[in-house]
């Protein structure tokens, strides 16, 4: 059975004869994995294909042909060094071509131990139970937008005013909302509704206080406010904002209710460091720490966060 073998890299060819008769190895080295063809007379014989990732990778080809005055032909190919491919072939047991006399056909040692004892090690190391990574594949598409809005919030920033910028990043997510309307892909998250509410807010409060102070307290000012919001949800068991959260998530075993308190302690801290750093710091430094050092900051605490709402001990190494 063929495959689909994408785009071809590099092709090997290992002709031999049989009674007199042309027959052809042709071993191709693709993008979806390594394909070999036997042929005689120009005829397709025998297909085998092998990835490269597996125990299968570092197995040789092999090609059983049996022909039509009843003798069988095997060939068997298959890299004897790094970089080049030999073939021996068989008719009914006996030896009739060798590509490469005397080398024996199979992959490198070195290759084959680092393959065992990769099988080894996902044999032993189990995986965490309460994980499901499919979820990820939800969350892509927001994590890249809220990549794309801060690095532009931070250009527009930088080449006018924070106040432009505020506006300008409440306006993109008011279009973000209205194109996920639309076409119903997810743009923004589990909790669209709630970020919009927050830009607004924040893009309000800098059109108000006409101030770079003002501006860059919007984030502590907005911060607080979501703060009080998680808490709040925690409350009432996580069902507004906690359990929307959960379903991007990879963890199956998280409690919303913690993770809607755990969110509004992060909200608090964070809220307090935006105004430590604010007031300490000049605008360049603050509108560098808010656009990319916050993120790391804030994901700490997250993942803090996490394992406490999942119940486990929120230091790792314990």
């Amino acid at each position: 059975m063929r495959h689909d073998q994408g785009v071809i890299l590099w092709t090997y060819k290992r002709p031999f004869a049989l009674d007199g008769r042309p027959a052809l190895l042709l071993m191709t080295m693709a993008t979806r994995g390594c394909f070999s063809t036997l042929s005689l007379n120009g005829m397709d014989l025998s297909h085998d294909f092998t990835p490269y990732a597996g125990r299968e990778a570092i197995r040789n080809h092999r090609h059983s042909v049996l022909l039509p005055d009843g003798r069988t032909l095997h060939v068997e190919a298959g890299y004897y060094n790094w970089v080049n491919v030999a073939i021996a072939a068989r008719l009914d047991g006996a030896l009739i071509h060798e590509s490469h006399t005397g080398k024996a056909i199979g992959m490198p040692e070195k290759v084959i131990r680092a393959v065992e004892n990769a099988e080894h090690r996902n044999a032993v190391v189990k995986p965490e139970p309460n994980v499901d990574f499919e979820r990820l594949k939800a969350n892509r598409i927001p994590i890249i937008v809220d990549l794309v809005t801060g690095l532009m919030f931070f250009i527009i920033a930088k080449q006018t005013n924070l106040m432009t910028a505020a506006i300008a990043g409440a306006v993109t997510g008011l279009v973000l909302l209205i194109v996920q309307k639309a076409t119903k892909i997810d743009l923004l998250g589990g909790m669209a509704k709630f970020g919009i509410v927050m830009l607004l807010l924040s893009a309000g409060l800098a059109y108000v206080f006409q101030d770079d102070d003002m501006v860059k307290m919007r984030s502590t000012i907005v911060g607080l406010i979501g703060a009080v919001a998680f808490i709040t949800d925690g409350f009432a068991g996580g069902r507004w904002l906690g359990e929307p959260m959960t379903r991007y998530m990879v963890y199956t075993d998280i409690l919303p209710r913690r993770l809607a308190f755990g969110m509004g302690g992060v909200g608090f801290a964070m809220a307090g460091l935006n105004w430590f750093v604010a007031r300490a710091a000049s605008t360049d430094i603050w509108l560098f720490y808010t656009t990319f050092l916050d993120i790391a900051v804030s994901m700490a605490m997250i993942l803090i966060v996490i394992r406490w709402a999942r119940g486990l001990p929120v230091t790792p190494w314990r």
